[in-house]
């Protein structure tokens, strides 16, 4: 059962303003959509839809409101109707219309229609004009029709098709031809089947309305368009993955970057990309290369190149290492539209370069774009790692990893640096560089972009020869070569050219291969034309991938198309010197259409290792069957041109005509090229598939008509009683359902935006009904939501669910997402309390930016459309309207917001000259109506014409679908009116003139004509009180339609010269208020009131103007007795120049009435007045003019002495309008007073709005209910524990704790001393746990002791403040009871908290605190570092401090013309204005319960207990820290900064103390002035750069005003300490004490003395006390009062009336700015101002913040032994293995290396070394670096400091002597956190070098001295560790002093030698020792091989011997000799 209402229309006479419809029935409200006020029919036609579980009864009623809309007032009650219930019981349904009635029930001259209808189950549902069934026989014969098409279709091509040739493409080329001829025969087969179809379409249709259709739409039937389901469709519907409806889509949103202003600005529709994106701006890139990791490769040199665009900067090379330490800053500067710098691509690359002239060899890179870096939370990454990659070898893993920084800064951003400490151990993995979202496993894809054809392409071809030959020899050539051009993450990719076509076909696919998810977000498409000379871009379109995937669980990669993408770009009329080319680079708004091209794009995941090396491929791609991705249909475009006027004066000389385009159909100048290639393979159904639609198609212009003028200002063309149409018929692809998609969610968008900015306003107002508000929006939500739902899962469910895989899963992901946002909302509006509402609008603002995600269609539908003003020939001026705007649906939801109704355009310059000055000028007014939609949907483009035209036979055949439109539609129906325009102000103009101030008058257009008012001389703020009358205004139409519809009034605001042409200042647009002759001119209607309406130049807020329009209807012949009188006209004073006849005021009746007001006025003084005329200003005066009144200041009489105002405080009373909306502004004006009584004007400030000075005080009354109120909550919440708490007025202190928490005095009870036992332990525990600091010693610390020790705090407290966040956000986003219980818990845990904080008073108590105050006991404990507050930010722009201006404002005076330019615009400042206003009623109440700022009574005037404005000696010192990241000036990327001072008239230049070469100084410097206040007010802080050679440059600048932090209240004069020490290195300097400095505000606030006994301390009526264990209770006397008075004054902000937050000890930081560069940062400076009065006692000396001096070490580190090192080398002779070991190390980097000697010949890998390697180095403890200072060349004018790691690195190696030494392995130790050594080799392991916290420590500087083994180790290919060898080592550390007394040798050398080791008698080198070397390596392994040889060499010789003595033996024998 449902009940169903419809709204169709209101008839309301003379009701200005928007309205809505509230309807409801049994308690369940439905609001209608907004309806704007548009005369006085108001049509809504709107359905709402009540699901009833029970039969309604008879005595039921529905009641309808009509209300009237604000957005900055509550909605208010116009009439209502309530109707009962019986005879739709009855019949089923009802009709009719009616009256509505007030709330007194009396009948109103309003009334409304509807119609109701009942729904039972079982009943007949078919009723009159509602029947979802009627033409349903016509749709099952389509449908019939259409399946056997289908079969047919694939019966025929069966055996023509091939297989898909992948997977993901199967979805998306079904069917593909093997051969043109087949192809061919099988279209003109369907052809004659197709004819099929129209038959069945061309059926006498049924009168079916469009209600029946709507009806059949919303019961989920689809709607008969006749479109026939291609082939496959069903398949490729299937095809593609789901997305997830809980994907995480912040990371695609921006979810903080909804803003609701008080003014709601609507885009116009016209607007396709914001202006800002378009205009060069500056940004600055800062990129920061801080180390690198785990770098692939063995003993590098590498060395970082990064690469921002085209420009290229290089890091220092880092010898022998893979874990470089670089900290190098680099910034590249850009100046160039944000939308070319998003392309840009950012490359970091790591080289390995060890070759002076050799570039080196790539180790991996790491690519982003800017678009990425830009979208990051601050545009920027910090502190995250780049994961390196190699492109040629994706298979081999990542190739080390980069730490950096990166960020973007443009005009206005502060760089956010989060705080990190250096200190946290680096997660890799936790911190990768990668956005929100991406996960941080990414995969090798390829992205396949698919070009397949381009028509409708410009003539481009610039050949005069080429155009010649075709004239004369009729050669029919193209005069287009065109091509297309794809980039994507840096790479680029071109098809093929296709010479000399209109139309051409490619089929071929550009291949990228990246990473996945990429970081490159935007792919650019580029049609060019080939040139010789130069390649032109004919057309160029972005593809943002997030729009085209989604990355949730049910998500899909990134997928387009096919589909078509429109280009836009210059006028397609060629010329070699085309003004808009730059247009057809996608920079600004598309002026022409240019051309079509179809695309599609997918993306493939691959793991193949074999995939080719990153890079671009071109390769040939199947074509695709068109059809089966959109039908081709005949849409129809028809306009009407109500009006034309406001024709600029230039265009008036010759005839004009208007030219409406839609693509190329209906341009009739430089369209269509007919293409003189035959393209056969094109297929389709007669004139449905051909797009190039012939010129018979259309009557796209207007007749030419020649201008006519009354006044010469502005011209008009005479379109009286007929109204000239146009018409367009062109064929497209049918895609309404993307448009039809966005429309209905921009509806959605839309109603939320309007509800959220009516919950802002009324939140900031703090209206009771804010809740309701919040709550309804809400429900308007989820109304919204559940409508969108019905409507598209329908066409989910049908084959309508969308043509491509995009459009199929966009469906998808938009239903899942709108299903999800309304179950979150209706959640959410069960959270909404007064309590949270603030927290639940924010939640609402983030949906509001989801959905606006999801309106936008990445997928064109349709082309835009375009409308040109056409004079002589020329285009001269135009408009661009979106299809999706206009287009036509039977769904009322699906149509555009814009179909079938008149609106307004404003036709503007093409390009370039649209923008400016040029720009702002209107060139032409047209009141126009549009209607787009389907040839069959034609019979409805008249409905929405204004009735009363004559009914041609045209219109009558508007059905017939071929019929043709009028040509003009006559009107019948005219009224004639008296226009009556009541000017009577203006506020915040434009100045134009040179004096800062303009000559306004104002030009009033209505129609065709035009009337001025008077000049009003000098001002900003022109109040003209004139009538002006238009005595006959001719309207067609209508009367209640002109009600409803007025005809728009053009305010414009002009600037009059003496000389020369007026000048422009800016232009409004109203809406008059109608009244007919039939109604009377009385209340509450007419009079109306007087309204603002905003003035606008260009984009650029220019004013707002306060007046009312209303047109009165009048019989010609009878004027004068039907209209209200006129005023008598006013005396005037002013001579007129021409006659313009009398002057009529505003009538009285029509101003605002008034009430007595006084404006109290503080002159303080003026600041940096320039000169004006070339003299310098020395006796100024200050007036303030309001409304017509000049409160005049003293005159200063000697500015240069004292340019304070001896009269400070001065009041006038005035009466000013009741009303806040019509108060007038406040000009503050500064004049000279010079000599003969001249007055000269220097300056001027325009304050609009007198809401931020208005003072409403608070009687006794109210002050009571506001306390009675929150009495009550706090009994209805609050338990007996706090009762007894608030009641109490004894203030417990805690001197010791840095963040003071209030807590009250209560009994003690029995748990409070275990909590207190818990919580001392805990303390103990985890004072123990941390480690011991280096500088126990208390004499050892200084300032830096306090700023580190803060800056770690500081460090905590994000992190706290985050964990705090997260949680707080994960309450929100739980269930009701979820967070009920959440809140139980931290209510519970806070209660804890207080009980642990109260008070002990018991005897264990005391004899505990006995024991902890022994001697003993305090001389163990350690007291805690004192700290200081570092703001991240000016400590002016602190929330709590108010920036200093709680009762001094500055208020800048200006002078000169505005024009716009940003920079010149700054210049316009000429002075400051210091001072107050206040405005209030006269007299205030009796009553009154408030107070001043001071805490004073208002009644005695607002500015009481001022200090003297007498000037005042003060001494100003200026502590300047550091700076960061400073802007390099120097050619190699680093500057020499020092610091310059200037304050008044005194410089203080700190050059001799420059800082060579460093971004990052520490300058540690105290710089003092003695100043005189109010001179020397404003310190200006810069630093420049040093040079050698030139002068100086600037780098940046701050600047402070003294003054305001002197005067305020919070005491910024010095910080406040947070511990009072009398001595040492947090010594108290402000010479007045804490008990002194809070006598001093006890007095000043008008409250007693403090007095101080027994351990507290009473200030006013309250106590304050210590807590009785507090150790400040023993120290008594005056001590303890200071303090107590110390720990009060940190608590004065809780003191009422007159406390504030006092100013802390601190360090702010500053921003540096440098004038060249405006609003971009270029570093920081953190710095600290101390003031002091030269009148009180003067300070002791100034701090010295000194930078600290490095403290000297010496490292000795003993290589004993070495154990298992791998054997590298083969032995001589033997082939053994072996190494030659030797080990070498460094601590400040490779030039610093020293080398044990070489062990040689070690076969186990064992060496002995005895080796002892000794490094001096100088360390900062505080930073952990240690502090290098060298000169960076032999060229370098001075040494350069820089700070490193102290990383001791030792490596192994292996000697060769006659080639390279070959690396064996290495081990990093960082001596703060470093593995324990293993105790024996055995347990020495690489487990040791694990870093998840199971391997103890060490720290070398808290250890001084360790021993043990480490393991060597390499990195293999796939990231693995090797164990390469083990080192047995030992480490100490000797301070310099006691390196001096205990001296040591290096090597083995005096003094104190080491012993030389015990080597192996094999270990030595065998070319230097041969003897040995015969020995160990011939004898040892040829010993018996020696022994045979020699044995065999003997016997040899033994028998050579034997055989030579033998014969001579012999004879002698035998002679016997």
């Amino acid at each position: 059962m449902s009940l169903v209402v419809r709204l169709k229309d209101f008839f309301l006479p003379k009701c200005k303003g928007d309205k809505l419809a509230k309807i409801e029935f049994r308690g369940v409200a439905h609001t209608s959509r907004l309806m704007t006020d548009s005369g006085e029919h108001l049509t809504l036609d709107q359905l709402f839809e009540w699901p009833i579980g029970r039969p309604i009864e008879p005595e039921e009623t529905v009641s309808v409101a009509l209300v009237l809309h604000s957005r900055l007032l509550p909605d208010r009650s116009i009439g209502h109707y309530i109707f009962p219930l019986q005879k739709v019981v009855k019949e089923g349904k009802l009709s009719l219309r009616d009256s509505l009635l007030d709330n007194n029930a009396k009948t109103l001259p309003a009334t409304l229609s509807l119609e109701v209808r009942y729904t039972v189950p079982g009943a007949d549902e078919s009723l009159d004009g509602w029947s979802p069934d009627e033409g349903m026989d016509e749709e099952r014969l389509l449908v019939d029709i259409q399946q056997n098409i289908a079969n047919l279709e694939k019966s025929l091509t069966s055996n023509e098709r091939r297989a898909s040739w992948s997977h993901e493409q199967a979805s998306t080329s079904r069917m593909i031809d093997k051969s043109p001829a087949p192809g061919r025969k099988r279209s003109s087969a369907l052809r004659s089947m197709r004819s099929l179809i129209r038959l069945g379409k061309q059926r006498p249709p049924r009168d079916a309305s469009s209600e029946d259709e709507e009806r059949a739409l919303l019961q989920g039937r689809s709607a008969v368009d006749g479109l026939v389901t291609p082939v496959g469709e069903q398949a490729s519907s299937r095809a593609g993955s789901e997305s997830s409806l809980e994907s995480d889509n912040d990371s695609l949103l921006d979810l903080n970057s909804v803003d609701v202003t008080k003014k709601r600005l609507r885009v116009s529709h016209y607007q396709r990309t914001p202006p800002n994106l378009l205009k060069s701006q500056d940004f600055q890139l800062c990129i920061t290369i801080i180390e690198a990791r785990q770098l692939a490769g063995l003993n590098m040199d590498p060395v970082v190149c990064v690469q921002a665009g085209d420009q290229k900067k290089y890091t220092s090379v880092k010898e022998s290492t893979n874990c470089p330490y670089y900290n190098e800053y680099f910034v590249f500067d850009f100046h160039m539209p944000p939308m070319m710098l998003f392309d840009k691509i950012i490359t970091l690359s790591v080289l390995h370069s060890r070759k002076i002239f050799a570039s080196g060899t790539l180790v991996g890179l790491f690519k982003i774009d800017l678009k990425t870096v830009f979208d990051a939370p601050d545009h920027q990454f910090y502190h995250k790692w780049a994961l390196l990659s190699d492109p040629d070898d994706f298979a081999g893993g990542p190739k080390g990893y980069l730490k950096c920084d990166i960020s973007v800064i443009g005009k206005g951003d502060s760089v956010k640096v989060p705080p990190k400490s250096e200190k946290d151990e680096d997660d890799i993995e936790a911190n990768l560089l990668l956005p929100e979202g991406v996960p941080v496993e990414r995969q090798r894809a390829r992205f396949i972009v698919r070009i397949y054809r381009a028509d409708g392409l410009p003539k481009m071809n610039s050949s005069i020869m080429a155009n010649v030959k075709r004239a004369f020899t009729g050669e029919v050539k193209d005069l287009v070569d065109p091509y297309v051009q794809v980039s994507f993450a840096g790479l680029t990719g071109k098809t093929s050219v296709k010479k000399n076509c209109y139309a051409p076909v490619w089929n071929e696919q550009i291949v990228f291969s990246e990473m996945f998810p990429p970081l490159c977000q935007r792919l650019k498409i580029q049609l060019r034309d080939n040139d010789q000379v130069n390649n032109t871009i004919i057309g160029t379109h972005f593809i943002d991938l997030k729009t085209i995937s989604n990355d949730g669980e049910k998500g899909f990669l990134p997928t387009f198309g096919p589909a078509f993408i429109h280009l836009y770009g210059s006028t397609r009329d060629y010329s070699l010197l085309d003004e808009h080319a730059n247009l057809n680079s996608g920079l600004g708004e598309g002026v022409s259409y240019r051309a079509r091209l179809m695309v599609a794009i997918r993306t493939e995941i691959t793991d193949n290792i074999d995939i080719a090396p990153s890079g671009v491929e071109v390769e040939p791609s199947y074509p695709i069957t068109e059809s089966n991705y959109g039908k081709n249909e005949e849409y129809f475009l028809f306009a009407s041109i109500m009006d034309a006027t406001m024709i600029e004066k230039k265009l008036g000389d010759k005839p004009l005509f208007f030219e409406l385009s839609m693509g190329n159909a209906g341009n009739s100048l430089d369209g269509h090229n007919s293409s003189s290639q035959e393209i056969d393979e094109e297929e389709g159904d007669d004139y449905l598939d051909n797009v190039s639609a012939d010129s018979a198609c259309w009557q796209s212009t207007t007749p030419p008509v020649k201008p006519m003028t009354h006044d010469r200002l502005y011209y008009f063309l005479p379109y009286w009683d007929d109204k000239p149409c146009m018409y367009v018929r062109s064929v497209w692809p049918d895609y309404r359902r993307r448009m039809y998609n966005s429309n209905i969610i921009m509806r959605i968008v839309e109603k939320l935006e309007e509800g959220l900015l009516e919950s802002n306003l009324q939140i900031e107002a703090d209206s009771p009904n804010m809740e309701k508000t919040l709550k309804q929006t809400l429900e308007d939500l989820v109304f919204g939501c559940g409508k969108y739902l019905s409507i598209s899962r329908c066409y989910l469910q049908g084959t309508a669910a969308g043509k491509t895989k995009l459009d199929r899963e966009r469906m998808k992901l938009c239903v899942r997402e709108i299903e999800h946002m309304a179950s979150l909302a209706r959640n959410l509006k069960a959270l909404v309390t007064k309590n949270t509402i603030k927290e639940r609008y924010k939640t609402t603002q983030s949906y509001l930016q989801r959905l606006r995600y999801l309106t936008e269609d990445p997928q064109h539908a349709l082309p835009d459309i375009f409308l040109w003003l056409v004079s002589g020939g020329k285009r001269v001026a135009y408009q661009r309207l979106q299809a999706k705007d206009l287009i036509f649906s039977v769904v009322g939801e699906e149509s555009g917001k814009d179909c079938g109704k008149v609106q307004t355009l404003l036709l503007k310059l093409p390009g370039k000259k649209g923008i400016g000055a040029s720009g702002w000028v209107i060139q032409a007014k047209l009141r126009i109506y549009f209607w787009l939609g389907l040839t069959k949907h034609k019979k409805n483009f008249v409905t929405g014409l204004p009735a009363g035209y004559e009914v041609a036979q045209e219109i009558r055949n508007a059905e017939r679908p071929r019929a043709l439109p009028p040509s003009v539609i006559h009107f019948t129906d005219k009224h004639y009116f008296q226009l009556r325009a009541h000017m009577y102000q203006a506020r915040s103009l434009i100045g134009s003139d040179a004096s800062g101030l303009s000559d306004p008058y104002a030009q009033v257009v209505a129609g065709e004509w035009c009337k001025t008012t008077q000049v009003v001389d000098e001002t900003l703020s022109p109040t003209w009180d004139e009538l002006l009358v238009f005595p006959e205004l001719m309207v067609c139409g209508l009367g209640e339609e002109i009600k409803k519809e007025p005809p728009n009034i053009v305010i414009e605001i002009f600037d009059q010269d003496k000389v020369g042409k007026s000048e422009f200042i800016g232009r409004a647009m109203a809406k008059p208020h109608v009244k007919l002759l039939s109604e009377p001119y009385e209340p509450p209607r007419f009079p109306p009131k007087l309204e603002w309406f905003e003035i606008h130049r260009g984009p650029d807020y220019a004013g707002e103007l306060l007046a009312m329009f209303e047109m009165l209807e009048v019989d010609p012949g009878q004027l004068e007795f039907e209209l209200p009188a006129l005023p008598s006209p006013k005396d005037c004073l002013i001579p007129m120049t021409q006659d313009v006849g009398p002057i009529l005021p505003v009538p009285p009746e029509i101003r605002p009435t008034l009430s007595k007001y006084r404006i109290e006025v503080l002159f303080w003084g003026l600041r940096d007045v320039k000169r004006v005329h070339l003299l310098t200003v020395d006796k100024p005066r200050v007036d303030i003019e309001c409304a017509g009144h000049i409160l005049h200041s003293s005159v200063i009489t000697n500015a240069k002495r004292n340019p304070n105002f001896s009269t400070p405080v001065k009041f006038i009373d005035l009466e000013l309008p009741e009303q806040e909306l019509y108060c007038p502004p406040l000009t503050i004006r500064v004049v000279d007073c010079r000599s003969f009584g001249r007055y000269t004007l220097v300056g001027t400030h325009m304050i609009n709005s007198i809401h931020r000075y208005l003072f409403n005080p608070v009687t006794k009354k109210q002050r009571e209910a506001e306390e009675r109120k929150k009495s009550a909550q706090l009994l209805n919440t609050a338990d007996q524990l706090a009762n007894s708490i608030s009641t109490s007025n004894y203030i417990i202190l805690d001197t010791d704790d840095t963040n003071i928490q209030l807590s009250k005095l209560a009994h003690t009870g029995p748990g409070t001393l275990q909590s207190k036992r818990e919580k001392t332990e805990s303390n103990r525990k985890r004072k123990m746990s941390m480690g011991a600091a280096t500088d126990d010693d208390e004499d050892s610390k200084d300032w830096w002791t306090k700023y580190f020790a803060s800056v770690e705090a500081m460090i905590e407290e994000t992190k706290e403040a985050k964990k705090e966040e997260q949680e707080r956000e994960n309450q929100q986003n739980g269930a009701a009871c979820g967070q009920m219980a959440e809140a139980s818990s931290s209510h519970g845990h806070h209660e804890e908290k207080k009980k642990i904080k109260l008070g002990f008073k018991s005897a264990g108590n005391a004899a505990k605190m006995a024991n902890k105050w022994s001697p003993k006991a305090m001389k163990h404990a350690k007291p805690k570092t004192a700290l200081l507050k570092i703001f991240p930010s000016e400590l002016e722009s602190q929330p709590e401090f108010n920036t200093f201006k709680e009762w001094l404002q500055t208020f800048d005076l200006l002078r000169g013309k505005k024009t716009g330019e940003e920079t010149e615009d700054e210049s316009r400042v000429v002075g400051k204005f210091k001072g107050n206003i206040k405005v209030y009623q006269w007299p205030l109440p009796k009553d009154i319960d408030d107070h001043t700022i001071m805490g004073f009574d208002p009644q005695y005037g607002f500015f009481q207990g001022l200090p003297s404005s007498d000037p005042i000696h003060v001494l100003v010192r200026v502590y300047v820290v550091k700076g960061t990241d400073l802007h390099p000036m120097d050619l190699n990327g680093k500057a020499d900064p020092y610091v310059v001072l200037q304050l008044g008239s005194k410089r203080i230049s700190d050059k001799e103390h420059y800082i060579s070469k460093q971004l990052n100084p520490v300058f540690g410097r105290c710089f003092e002035f003695e100043a005189t206040f109010p001179q020397d007010s404003l310190l200006t802080v810069q630093v420049w750069d040093w040079d050698l050679v030139g002068s100086d440059d600037l780098i940046g600048e701050t600047r402070i005003d003294l003054e305001n932090r002197f005067y305020t209240r919070h005491r910024a004069t010095c910080g406040l300490p947070n511990k009072y020490e009398e001595y040492g290195y947090n010594a108290w300097r402000d010479p007045m004490k804490p008990t002194q400095i809070l006598a001093k505000l006890c007095k000043e606030g008008k409250l007693e003395a403090p007095s101080y006994f027994n351990g507290k301390v009473k200030v006013g009526s309250k106590t304050f006390g210590l807590n009785n264990d507090d150790p400040a209770l023993m120290r008594g006397g005056k001590l303890l009062e200071e303090y107590l008075a110390l720990a009060v004054l940190k608590r004065w902000e809780e003191f009422p009336r007159i406390g504030c937050k006092l100013v802390q000890e601190h360090v702010e930081t500053r921003p540096l700015y440098n004038p060249d560069k405006p609003g971009i940062e270029q570093g920081k400076l953190e710095m600290w101002v101390d003031m002091f009065p030269m009148d009180m006692p003067l300070p002791g000396p100034p701090l010295d913040i000194a930078p600290r001096k490095p403290k000297s070490y010496e490292l000795r580190i003993v290589i004993w032994n070495t154990d298992e090192v791998v054997l590298e080398d083969d032995a001589f002779f033997t082939g053994e293995k072996m190494s030659d070991i030797y080990v070498k190390g460094w601590l400040k980097g490779p030039e610093d290396c020293q080398y044990t000697d070489i062990h040689y010949r070690s076969l186990t890998g064992e060496g002995n070394f005895n080796w002892r390697f000794i490094f001096p180095f100088d360390y900062l403890v505080a930073e952990e670096k240690i502090v290098i200072s060298r000169k960076e060349s032999l060229f370098s004018w001075d040494e350069t400091e820089s700070k490193i790691p102290a990383r001791l690195e030792l490596q192994v190696w292996d000697a060769d002597h006659f080639s390279a030494d070959d690396f064996l392995g290495a081990i990093t130790l960082d001596l703060n956190r470093f593995p324990r050594g293993a105790k024996s080799s055995k347990l020495c392991t690489l487990d040791m070098l694990k870093v998840d916290g199971s391997v103890p420590m060490v720290n070398i500087f808290k250890q001084k001295r360790v021993k043990g083994w480490w393991p060597f180790y390499i990195k293999k290919e796939n990231e693995e560790m090797e164990l390469t060898g083990k080192v047995e080592a030992e480490i100490h550390l000797l301070t310099h002093e006691e390196a001096e007394k205990n001296p040591a040798g290096m090597g083995r050398n005096e003094p104190d030698p080491l012993d030389k080791p015990n080597r192996p008698d094999a270990s030595f080198m065998w070319f230097l020792n041969p003897f040995k070397s015969i020995r160990y390596i011939v004898w040892h392994n040829y010993k018996w091989t020696i022994i045979k040889g020699l044995i065999f060499t003997a016997l040899a010789i033994m028998l050579l011997l034997f055989f030579y003595s033998v014969p001579g033996y012999t004879v002698k024998r035998i002679l016997g000799a």
